[in-house]
């Protein structure tokens, strides 16, 4: 019989550990849209008139951000993909 604390603790503690797997998903597809935007040439220096070594260092921040923007207006899907098989790997344990 479980006791009246843990009827209480369990759920809140299942809704914590839910709420960071979420958000680690959603972290992987981030990383995962900015490596796509990478590969895909954004931020690339266009032509010699473009702005130089400096574009292209601070390009990285300008994918980063544009793939923040895509995740949370809803992304691909990989993040509730690789929150599911989270869950079900955390529950099969």
């Amino acid at each position: 019989m479980i006791s009246p604390i843990a009827e209480r603790v369990l759920p809140n503690l299942q809704a914590q550990t839910n709420d960071v797997l979420r958000q680690k998903a959603r972290d992987l597809e981030q990383v995962f849209l900015t490596e796509m935007l990478g590969h895909t040439g954004l931020g690339k220096s266009r032509d010699s008139f473009a702005g130089g070594i400096g574009e292209d260092q601070f390009s990285s921040f300008l994918r980063q951000e544009q793939a923040s923007l895509m995740e949370k207006k809803g992304g691909i899907g990989l993040a509730e993909a690789l929150f599911k098989a989270m869950s079900e790997t955390k529950n099969a344990g």
